[in-house]
């Protein structure tokens, strides 16, 4: 026996169908007003001068030929210059010996301001971060005249003592002296970081270790220092990405070493030279970019190094 499907039963089924598909929302764009123009600066001062980076260290310009694309030329030409390891194993070393010290300093002195045991503690907070807040070419121009060996503080202290055994600018001295520069700028800075991790603690918990009986070291242990762990990472990555970046200090205090920092000292001074002085800009746009991938690296090594320990 055939059925015939009548016009009403066709009907029902539409009807169905149209009540099983949901209309579809209209696209709300009041998200990208806001994130618009953030995105809009992103682009341009970060997203495009990377892609231009990369583009120009896969061509090279030649006195016959012009500019050609070489591909990854630059890049093999890079890992066996002398001179880029010389200035990357420079920072390196600087980063291994300065680092730690400016962030120890920092906590020591977060956890004195936080202890409410010292006087004067908003006084000692302002002092300790006011270098910051001077222009790091002031500051290098500071203390470069403190370390001269024919005049300032140093030139001083050797003729006063008859010795000429102070000798900042020595080339085994020189990048103790640019470290000892870069702590005092920045230990204030990193300070304000841990302390206000340490703000965050809440004080149900001091008051817990106290009647707990805890002393003052297991309080610092038990609750301080697990407090400042994420703090002590952002600003762990800060400073690796600032001393990889290091260009300002030893540039602005090279013709007051008298020859001491070459034009290749760090990798940043290596390809602003090569940029500025030299015109070969592709060469500096690889030096740049094998430099943004090392920092990058090492600063994610961190970053997951610091969330497994928190995790655990």
């Amino acid at each position: 026996m055939t059925t015939v499907l009548t016009e009403p039963a066709v009907g029902v089924d539409r009807a169905r169908a149209a009540r099983g598909r949901r209309p579809r929302p209209p696209r709300d764009w009041r998200g990208w007003q806001f994130a618009g123009p953030f995105a809009v600066v992103f682009v341009l001062v970060f997203i495009a001068p990377l892609a231009y980076a990369l583009w120009l260290s896969l061509f090279q310009t030649r006195m016959i030929g012009g500019t050609v694309f070489v591909g990854f030329d630059n890049y093999a030409t890079a890992l066996g210059d002398a001179q880029f390891w010389d200035g990357f194993s420079r920072v390196f070393v600087f980063l291994l010996v300065q680092v730690p010290i400016m962030l120890l300093l920092a906590l020591v002195a977060a956890l004195a301001i936080d202890s409410a045991r010292l006087y004067a503690s908003g006084l000692f907070r302002l002092v300790i971060f006011l270098p910051y807040a001077v222009p790091a070419v002031v500051a290098v121009l500071m203390w470069g005249f403190i370390y001269g060996d024919n005049f300032g503080l140093a030139a001083d202290l050797n003729d006063l003592f008859g010795t000429d055994v102070i000798r900042p600018f020595a080339p085994e001295w020189i990048l103790g002296s640019i470290g000892n520069i870069v702590t005092w700028e920045f230990v204030g800075y990193n300070m304000l970081i841990f302390y206000s991790a340490l703000k965050t603690v809440p004080y149900e918990l001091y008051e817990a270790a106290e009647i707990d009986g805890a002393s003052g070291f297991q309080v610092l242990k038990a609750v301080k220092l697990p407090a400042v762990r994420g703090a002590v990472v952002i600003a762990t990555i800060f400073s690796i990405i600032g001393s990889f970046q290091l260009f300002n200090e030893p540039n602005v205090i090279a013709p007051l070493a008298a020859n001491v920092i070459t034009s290749d000292y760090t990798p940043n001074m290596y390809a602003y030279n090569l940029s500025f002085a030299g015109q070969q800009y592709n060469y500096a746009a690889t030096i740049a970019i094998i430099m943004g991938l090392i920092t990058a690296v090492i600063a994610y090594a961190v970053q997951l190094r610091g969330t497994r320990r928190e995790d655990r």
